[in-house]
């Protein structure tokens, strides 16, 4: 029954922007983005009841749009350590959903030696096994 069918607002990164995004406001849509798939991240972890798995397949696809979405944001950032700041909010969202290919991926991609050291610190599963033997 479509008239109980409440119409999704669209999220975060669905408004498009009018003016072109700074260092600043790319990095705080970033952090909003990742925010907004973190609930929806959440949402996927948990058990679901009656119609889990459309629900399941709708949101694995937002959840995409979200990281497709923030990559294409942290590429215009030029400051290296919002860069950095930005990437390694994107690789705790990977991580937090195991996606851990594409959370090392972006690990190489940050210049700051300390930062990439703490987000191995504190998520383990980063460290690629191939790699470490």
């Amino acid at each position: 029954m479509r008239w109980f069918e409440k119409e999704r607002k669209p999220d975060v990164w669905e408004v498009a922007d009018d003016q072109p995004l700074g260092d600043i406001g790319a990095a705080h849509k970033i952090r909003n983005i990742c925010v907004s798939a973190g609930a929806i991240a959440e949402k996927m972890a948990a058990p679901g009841g009656r119609d889990a798995e459309k629900k399941r397949a709708d949101d694995a696809q937002r959840y995409q749009a979200a990281i497709k979405c923030a990559l294409e944001i942290v590429m215009q950032i030029s400051h290296d350590s919002m860069r950095d700041v930005s990437v390694s909010q994107i690789i705790k969202l990977c991580v937090q959903v195991d996606h851990l290919k594409t959370a090392r991926v972006l690990l190489r991609a940050i210049q700051s030696e300390k930062m990439r050291a703490e987000l191995v610190a504190d998520h383990p599963k980063l460290i690629d096994q191939d790699a470490a033997n």
